[in-house]
């Protein structure tokens, strides 16, 4: 089955990734249904869209926006699928919600930025007098699209207040946002390290 418009993508392992194995036994981190932070965010896709060229393959493995396969109460307070919501583990999802896309055919493919997004690497905090475990307004560079952005991986930025969003990728916290939210380029001091929080090591 395609879509004229979007791309029919199903979730990797089911649509919350709640749980963190401890040894033998699996904890459940979380049992609310509209909490962003743990809805699955990676999918296969299963058909792409009758128009539009598209780079992105069948059996493609890709990043998306989180309402995709989050689930909702109404105002009567019943449970709802999403807008996207197909049929059972199968969504819609078009081109803009999706963010990253990765070759799984190819074993050397890493994940690639989709045009006009970057995904930035928080950095520690070094200031004594903050309680803040992360700098600011700054990272470092990950996944970037293009080549004519003026930026590149490895590159430390600065960014614009309230443009970043929270993905896991690869067991690494990121920041995922738009190339344009990017303000300016710093140089290397020497004492920037990355920050990475230990629940990103949850499997």
């Amino acid at each position: 089955m395609n879509s004229v418009l979007d791309f029919v993508i199903k979730p990797l392992e089911g649509r919350y990734g709640n749980t963190k194995k401890i040894g033998d036994k699996e904890l459940i981190l979380n049992s609310e249904i509209y909490s962003h932070q743990f809805v699955s965010r990676e999918a296969e896709v299963l058909a792409v869209p009758l128009v539009n060229e598209t780079k992105i393959r069948v059996g493609m493995h890709i990043i998306v926006h989180h309402n995709i396969f989050r689930r909702y109460h109404d105002q009567y307070g019943v449970e709802k699928n999403s807008r996207s919501y197909y049929e059972e583990d199968k969504y819609f999802a078009r081109a803009d919600q999706i963010y990253m896309l990765k070759n799984v055919a190819c074993s050397l493919c890493d994940w690639e930025a989709m045009d006009g997004f970057c995904f930035v690497k928080p950095i520690e905090s070094n200031d004594i007098f903050s309680t803040e475990t992360e700098r600011p307004l700054m990272g470092i560079v990950k996944y970037i699209s293009g080549s004519k952005t003026g930026f590149e991986v490895d590159d430390l930025v600065g960014f614009s207040p309230n443009s970043e969003y929270e993905f896991c990728i690869n067991g690494e916290r990121l920041y995922r946002m738009s190339i344009k939210s990017i303000t300016l380029k710093y140089e290397y001091q020497g004492d920037e390290k990355e920050y990475n929080p230990s629940w990103t090591q949850s499997g």
